[in-house]
């Protein structure tokens, strides 16, 4: 069954002896999962958010990364399905948005300029009952303003429109910015654009890499800013890499740049490093 979840949901799978080991492999990797949160071994890795017209800094994306002594440095990829499967990923998230809290607070008391940093939410920290006061009760004790928080959400979280809604309008009052992330690669709707409070749109990643060969990319990407846009909604774009995609995405009057173009994701060290010597002419 979970390995049929694993694979995309709706759909069967044989059994086979390599199962019983990628189970067994799944166990030890829980145990040290469970362990990671008490041993300080996660990391959150910050990659800068660029205005397209001013090339000034607009955010930045906090990135989660685990530090195992025994496996070195593991990507979420490899352990996010894992913790949203085991319901590890509630206790990890809400480590994610302490730590980006006392950043945030750290970076605004060292004097740097004041923007945003986005954090993921999962689905299931999402629909937790205490999702907006636990969120609440971690600004205040960082003593943090509300609109320097931005939440990103995927497609697939707003499938129950009326349970996202509410959720989704209660985060609103507290003051924070909601994003919707990987936009046009999940479960999408025209509708929840107009229905959510949503003040970002981030065009996924797959639709910028290959923009300046693929025409169904181009066009895709273009009628996503234009929609956007007549929403009032900003857009961000993920996955810049060349001038050619910098071109392109500010032809079209994208908002905002994100990519290894301009930093990969840095510890906050290398961040303020990178922040000092940034050309923002």
């Amino acid at each position: 069954m979970y390995h049929a979840k694993r694979n995309g949901k709706n759909n069967f799978q044989f059994y086979c002896d390599s199962m019983h080991s990628k189970i067994q492999g799944n166990v030890e990797m829980e145990s040290l999962l469970r362990k990671a949160i008490t041993n300080k071994e996660f990391i959150l890795l910050y990659q800068p958010q660029i205005n397209a017209n001013s090339k000034t800094i607009r955010g930045v994306e906090a990135l989660i990364r685990w530090n195992n002594k025994e496996l070195g440095m593991i990507s979420p990829a490899e352990f996010i399905p894992l913790a949203e499967e085991s319901g590890l990923i509630v206790p990890i998230g809400e480590w994610v948005l302490k730590e980006a809290c006392q950043q945030i607070k750290a970076w605004h008391q060292q004097g740097l300029p004041k923007f945003p940093v986005s954090v993921n939410l999962s689905i299931r920290q999402f629909y937790q009952h205490d999702l907006v006061p636990t969120i609440q009760q971690i600004l205040e004790e960082a003593d943090v303003d509300p609109k320097y928080l931005e939440l990103e959400i995927t497609e697939s979280m707003a499938m129950d429109a009326d349970s996202a809604s509410t959720i989704l309008n209660e985060l609103k009052k507290l003051g924070v910015c909601i994003a919707i992330d990987d936009f046009g690669t999940g479960y999408s709707s025209l509708s929840y654009l107009k229905k959510f409070p949503i003040d970002h749109l981030k065009i996924d990643q797959s639709f910028v890499k290959d923009i300046s060969v693929d025409v169904d990319d181009r066009d895709i990407i273009s009628t996503i800013i234009m929609l956007a846009h007549n929403l009032d909604i900003v857009t961000i774009a993920e996955g810049v890499e060349t001038e050619e995609h910098i071109t392109f995405l500010k032809k079209h009057g994208c908002d905002v740049l994100q990519g290894y173009h301009f930093s990969k994701p840095l510890p906050p060290k290398d961040f303020e490093k990178w922040y000092s010597n940034w050309n923002f002419k």
